[in-house]
């Protein structure tokens, strides 16, 4: 049979994974904890063959782990991958649950392992297995205000169960990835013709009134890194495009800089920003989807800022060849560390899980004025935990309080909870104690009291 150009290049790749899975089994990664180095820090030491991708994996690891970095130290010129990273749990100390650090060593033995896979492809869809628990649905997009609400309302309409998703909006464009399940069955969505309907539904919603840059959507069986694949899908969708009016509400604005050493053939990346979690994960997360290997690296988030430093070159072997690459390293750089940055009232609705809820909820916000940047959508055990990051209809991350205490008399029994910037909450003006007394009467103590809103 003769082979097509795809064929050939997938044949080639079968074989050089091949190769990468010898190389791994004859010099298996080697991965120490140490306590005792550091005095604030857990010391992970990570000796491995080299290969393509294999600083994200282990970042992504880490970042799945809930850990934070804290500083780390990359090498990984020539066959040899030698990094450490100092971590801590979420409240800033070392890990000391045996268990904790067990699965540490475990999860990146996994990962590095010689049966573990990581594709440099943008066709392939990293950490994919199949399933048929749910049918797993991808959407790109210009945003608008309601426009989440809008796509849950069809699904809901398709008979089509959100069990979980994660929403990012970035410079006016918006990604979504969702796990979905037949309202009926609970399970994935296998009928042909039915899919199609959820296609072209969904891809006419999030297409809305613009022309010039198209929506996509996709449907598939299996499980992906969400997080991952947000970051491919935003940065193919070019969302890091932009003029200088959207520069200045982004505050505060990250420093990157990129400068060619051409004596030793790197291009030197330098990022200076406010640390946050995750920042780690998405910056390598970036370099590697625009195929940049990084060489050398260091990291600090001890000081008042958050410090990288990455030598890299693209898969090619060349440092960053030209002024137009040099600027879209940096701005998809500065795009991918934007992208979580969600100035707005963090809230957070848990409660049992019911088929529309995600459409109520939003549908809610949206009558109120509310607009959502950010969504994170889970169910476990039969209950919903939301978290929804919202403005209101100016785009303001202020958000009234008496707008609050509406939503939440309409959502009705559920538990309501403002996270994060009390800030972003602004009191009413004080009301006479006359008419207090009788809004108190005629209300339900039960839905009037904010006992379950905290910072």
């Amino acid at each position: 049979m003769a082979l097509t150009d795809g064929d050939a290049s997938s044949s080639s790749c079968d074989g050089d994974d091949e190769y990468q899975k010898f190389i791994q089994k004859m010099n298996p990664p080697r991965i120490t904890i140490d306590n005792t180095s550091s005095a604030n820090a857990t010391v992970v030491h990570v000796d491995s063959a080299n290969k393509y991708g294999i600083l994200l994996e282990v970042v992504q690891v880490l970042t799945d782990l809930n850990l934070m970095v804290k500083k780390a130290y990359i090498s990984s010129d020539g066959g040899w991958f030698m990094d450490v990273f100092n971590v801590t749990n979420q409240n800033g100390q070392k890990i000391m649950d045996k268990s904790v650090l067990d699965e540490i060593v475990e999860y990146i033995h996994k990962c590095l392992g010689a049966d573990s896979f990581f594709s440099s492809s943008k066709a392939r869809y990293v950490g994919v297995e199949p399933s048929s628990d749910y049918t797993l649905i991808e959407l790109t997009g210009t945003d608008r205000p309601g426009l989440i609400s809008e796509v849950s309302a069809v699904l809901t309409d398709l008979e089509c169960n959100v069990v979980n998703a994660e929403v990012w909006t970035h410079n006016k464009r918006a990604a979504a990835v969702m796990q979905v399940t037949d309202t009926k069955t609970g399970l994935a969505i296998l009928d042909t013709e039915r899919l199609r309907r959820i296609k072209e539904r969904l891809r006419y919603v999030f297409k809305g009134s613009n022309r010039s840059q198209d929506a996509k959507t996709t449907l598939m069986m299996g499980i992906t890194n969400t997080e991952r694949r947000l970051h491919q899908m935003m940065l193919e969708d070019r969302d890091y495009e932009r003029y200088d009016k959207d520069r200045a509400n982004v505050n505060p604005t990250p420093m990157v800089s990129v400068v060619n050493w051409l004596e030793k053939g790197y291009s030197v990346v330098t990022v200076r920003c406010k640390d946050r979690p995750k920042l780690l994960f998405d910056t390598v997360c970036t370099l590697t989807d625009m195929q940049y290997v990084v060489f050398h690296g260091s990291v600090d988030t001890e000081g008042p800022e958050a410090y990288q430093e990455y030598y890299i070159r693209h898969i090619d072997g060349s440092p960053v060849n030209s002024e137009a690459e040099r600027q879209r390293v940096i701005q998809c750089l500065e795009a991918a560390i934007e992208r979580r940055v969600s100035e707005g009232l963090q809230l957070e609705l848990s409660t049992g899980d019911r088929v529309g809820l995600l459409s109520d909820v939003t549908r809610i916000f949206r009558e109120n004025g509310l607009t959502v940047t950010r969504a994170e959508v889970s169910t476990r055990e039969n209950k919903a935990i939301n978290t929804f990051y919202v403005r209101d209809a100016a785009g303001r991350s202020d958000v009234d309080l008496k707008t609050l205490e509406a939503i939440r008399e309409e959502i009705g029994q559920t538990v309501l909870q403002v996270k994060g910037n009390p800030d972003h909450l602004k009191q009413p003006p004080q009301e006479s104690p006359t008419r207090f007394l009788f809004n108190s009467l005629f209300r339900p103590r039960s839905l009037y009291s904010l006992g379950a809103i905290r910072s």
